[in-house]
């Protein structure tokens, strides 16, 4: 009696009970459930902020529907790239690092991430770890992605025998023609050399630079350079003036320095020859400066420049025609007020632009310091090519 009494009391207590954790259960499961029904929502929402522009918004509701659905792998990369996009590194990082921790995460998604994770870091600047990161991706499905990568991390770090290396790389996959990035590449090489007063391996490198790009025009540039510092005026000329058989616009860029090599040599009627003659089939205000360098007579010099002037009607030729008047010639009192104005006009024409991102600089780079672009400026000024665009 005493055993029926007691299962009599303990029956009802544990229907009880069992009764209160079904209705828990089916709380949390209807919660759960809830949630998932916002998540799709908040979604939307944030996708409708981004295109309106409104970041903060967009990141906010990206972090709602994560609550909601925290296994939502693309939730992940949408507010990692937006995080990473507002320059806010170390939480994209944490983003993706999340992601990397899951061990159920696919291997697409495990590969996505740690690309997303690599970018990361290049963005905030920690390039060691942004390379460790792209090094992983070598044998991924990015493979040539993390390749280009590592290769602009190469460059920033001015490491360029990595950089030769993953662009020959690069190469090799089809991913595009480098020869002229890893002619400049050696170029790069060949300058850390010479600084280091390593003449034979600099020589060495320039010699690969051609190899590399026949018809490079800095590797003869910098050759003809180091010969007239060794006082080899007449193979730093020939070096120069084999310019004109490789890139004949580009002699331009050396007509001071043949000029000067020619006066130096003893050399002047054959070197003005010479210049003529390439003034006259690439014409360029650079030719013409050497022409009228190294013409000892007044009134040929303001017969070049006024010819000049005719067939190529900038204000450059017209500041050279100021500048060289015709000798006993009646020169206007305002001559001095021209020239003055057009010294104005072309202070910001006599400038060259980067054919890539259009970045401007007073002096020619082969390596464009906006775009980060090789070889990207054409060998003639603003003002030069506006009259060829004409």
């Amino acid at each position: 009696m005493e055993f029926d009494l007691w299962l009599l009391l303990v029956l009802p207590l544990m229907f009880a009970l069992g009764w209160l954790a079904s209705r828990v259960d089916l709380r949390q499961i209807g919660k759960e459930r809830a949630l998932r029904r916002d998540a799709p929502q908040a979604y939307y929402r944030g996708l409708n902020h981004l295109l309106n522009e409104q970041q903060d918004k967009a990141i906010d509701a990206f972090i709602e529907a994560m609550t909601a659905d925290p296994d939502t792998v693309d939730l992940h990369f949408a507010l990692g790239n937006l995080f990473r996009r507002r320059g806010e590194y170390e939480r994209a990082v944490r983003v993706h690092q999340n992601l990397l921790s899951r061990a159920d995460l696919p291997r697409e998604s495990r590969e996505r991430a740690q690309l997303a994770l690599a970018q990361d870091f290049f963005k905030a600047g920690l390039l060691d770890r942004a390379e460790s990161a792209y090094e992983d991706l070598r044998r991924s499905a990015y493979a040539s992605q993390a390749l280009t990568a590592l290769l602009q991390i190469s460059e920033r770090t001015q490491d360029w025998n990595r950089a030769i290396a993953r662009a020959s790389e690069l190469e090799q996959r089809a991913a595009g023609a480098y020869q002229r990035q890893i002619a400049q590449y050696w170029c790069e090489l060949a300058l850390q050399h010479h600084a280091a007063g390593r003449a034979q391996q600099a020589e060495q490198a320039l010699d690969s630079a051609l190899q590399a790009a026949p018809q490079g025009v800095r590797p003869r540039m910098l050759r003809a350079q180091w010969a007239q510092q060794r006082g080899e005026l007449a193979l730093a000329l020939k070096t120069l003036e084999s310019i004109d058989l490789v890139q004949p616009e580009f002699v331009a860029l050396a007509a001071a320095q043949i000029a000067q090599l020619r006066q130096q040599l003893g050399q002047v009627d054959e070197g003005l020859a010479w210049l003529r003659q390439r003034l006259q089939q690439t014409p360029a205000i650079d030719l013409l400066d050497a022409v009228l360098l190294l013409d000892p007579d007044p009134a040929s010099q303001a017969r070049y420049a006024q010819d000049y002037l005719q067939s190529h009607r900038s204000l450059l030729a017209l500041k050279r025609v100021l500048e060289h008047p015709t000798p006993g010639a009646a020169v206007p009192e305002a001559a001095a007020a021209m020239q003055g104005a057009v010294d104005n006009a072309l202070r910001s024409r006599q400038r060259y632009r980067c054919a890539a991102c259009g970045f401007e600089a007073r002096h020619y780079f082969w390596h464009c310091p906006g775009c980060q672009g090789w070889e990207t400026y054409p060998p003639r000024r603003l003002e030069e090519l506006s009259l060829l665009g004409s």
